[in-house]
């Protein structure tokens, strides 16, 4: 589906102009350039958002110092002081403060902990190195550490006031608290204030950054636009030249190509005349062949019944002689003599008929046809002391040409008794034929002993006048009368190959199997 889709359009920008393949070519152009510079202001207003995005989290830091603040004023210095003024129990206080205590630690923790995260999120590396080139001031970090260093003092501090809060905590260690707590609050105000002016200059710098890359994007759009331009203009008179001269050439080579189409039209019809006129000859060869086949066979199988019409001849002279020559001996005699006289006319009219072109399909079985084949070579058969075996599967009616079928069965027998007489024992050779049907289709397995043919001319076996035979034993046309009638008459499939099979005595031989395919009819009566 997906091929048929691509070879339609591909045929349909074939029929197209060059000028519109042309503007077509300078719309991929543009349209590509275009892309790629949405793309790239798409990148840059990406890392932009970024970059905004880092800068909110960097002031998310400061909230949790103002969260610190806030605790130190609210929970720890109001609650001391509403100790002081018998506001609140020793108890409450205590629990006010320790709870003070815990998020103050929290809020420090988060403090520290993101802080030192933010600097490696996001950001991309290039841009990072920038800022970081542009703003780092090693006074400036040395200050940070310091204020860092005695706000961990001071929460130390703190921290160990409070410990020792007690109900007996006196106003004089109630104010050196406060003023600890005061001084605290100061260092926290001043490192928001550190964080605050470096991440507000860190966009500063990003937002130049920026500006600077857009600046540089126009520009680089500018002159992408105007090469594209430029290269389009290029392109499109270099393939109007290159399109012109290719016309040019193409009408010059369709007017040769014209001429030499019908030079080669009229010589390919005089060849196929020849290869027709050829065909009919080899046909005819190989009828010849066969015919010679046959005359043995005719002779042998008239040589039995003649010598027994000689010896009708001669008792009747005996007879006359002795004077015992009698009606109901010669009603005997001439009965038998006629019974012979049919036979061997029935002979002669099973060999006439297969000499004899089927016109018209008939129907057969198919087991039938072979019996009939083996029946006109069994003199030859015997003569090599060749056994034969047939096994029918399946019961297999055909609606083909029955003695085309029957001379291919023929051909392929005489070519096994060739090889079984000339390489195997006698009392080995055995020639084997197997019927099933497989779908819609007669299988013929045609197998012997014959020890095979040699693999590298297993592929001209079927070629015309190709023999291994000497020249007065074969024409070499046998088989490839045999191919022609299966597969362009009969529309079926025949195939050769060299096996190794248990033909025999369960006996591993190296065999020739005939593999023949002819198709079944539909209305044909098949029976298992």
């Amino acid at each position: 589906m997906m091929n048929n889709k691509v070879s339609k359009i591909i045929k349909y920008f074939d029929k197209l102009s060059f000028s519109y393949k042309t503007y077509f070519l300078i719309f991929i152009i543009t349209g590509g350039m275009i892309c790629i510079v949405l793309l790239s202001q798409v990148s840059i207003f990406t890392i932009k958002e970024d970059f905004d995005s880092f800068f909110n989290k960097r002031t998310i830091s400061l909230i949790k110092l103002e969260n610190m603040k806030d605790t130190y004023k609210v929970n720890i210095q109001d609650t001391l002081r509403d100790f002081d003024n018998k506001n609140l129990t020793f108890e409450q206080a205590h629990e006010v403060l320790f709870l003070g205590q815990q998020l103050i630690k929290k809020n420090w923790k988060l403090y520290k902990k993101q802080s030192s995260s933010d600097a490696d999120e996001i950001i991309t590396s290039f841009i990072k190195e920038f800022i970081l080139r542009r703003n780092k001031n090693i006074d400036s970090e040395i200050l940070k550490d310091n204020i860092i260093k005695n706000i961990n003092v001071k929460m130390k501090s703190i921290e160990n006031a409070l410990n020792n809060f007690t109900k007996k905590f006196t106003s004089k260690e109630l104010d050196n608290l406060n003023l600890q707590i005061n001084s605290i609050s100061i260092y926290i105000t001043s490192l928001i204030n550190y964080d605050l002016s470096i991440a507000i200059n860190e966009k500063n710098d990003t937002q130049k950054v920026f500006n600077t890359i857009i600046v540089f994007s126009i520009i680089s759009i500018f002159f992408v636009f105007l090469f594209s331009i430029l290269l389009s203009i290029f392109v499109t008179n270099n393939f109007k030249q290159l399109n012109d001269s290719l016309e040019k050439n193409v009408d010059e080579k369709t007017k040769e190509l014209i001429a030499l189409n019908k030079f080669l039209k009229n010589k390919i019809s005089k060849e196929v005349l020849q290869n027709r006129k050829k065909d009919i000859i080899m046909f005819h060869q190989a009828r010849f062949a066969s015919l010679g086949e046959m005359l043995n066979n005719i002779a042998h199988q008239w040589r039995q019944p003649l010598g027994s019409i000689t010896m009708i001849v001669q008792s009747f002279q005996t007879k006359m002689y002795l004077g015992k020559l009698t009606n109901e001996f010669i009603d005997e005699k001439v009965n038998d003599a006629l019974l012979l006289a049919n036979n061997m006319s029935n002979t002669l009219d099973d060999f006439k008929n297969f000499f004899s072109p089927d016109k018209a399909k008939i129907k057969f079985d198919i087991e039938k046809c072979i019996e009939h084949s083996i029946d006109l070579s069994k003199y030859l058969l015997s003569k090599e002391n060749i056994k034969i075996e047939l096994v029918a599967k399946d019961k297999i009616t055909l609606n083909s040409y029955y003695n085309e079928i029957s001379h291919v069965f023929l051909n392929i027998i005489s070519n096994s008794k060739d090889a079984l007489s000339s390489n195997v024992d006698k009392n080995d050779r055995i020639i084997k034929i197997m019927v099933n049907k497989y779908k819609n289709n007669a299988i013929i397995n045609m197998l012997d002993n014959g020890g095979g043919i040699p693999q590298e001319i297993v592929p001209k076996i079927f070629e015309p006048y190709y023999t291994t035979k000497y020249k007065s034993a074969g024409t070499g046309i046998g088989l490839y009368m045999s191919k022609q009638i299966i597969e362009k008459h009969i529309h079926g499939s025949i195939i050769y190959k060299n096996v190794v099979h248990k033909i025999k005595d369960n006996k591993n031989y190296n065999c020739s199997l005939f593999t023949i395919k002819i198709p079944i009819n539909d209305g044909d009566i098949n029976e298992k």
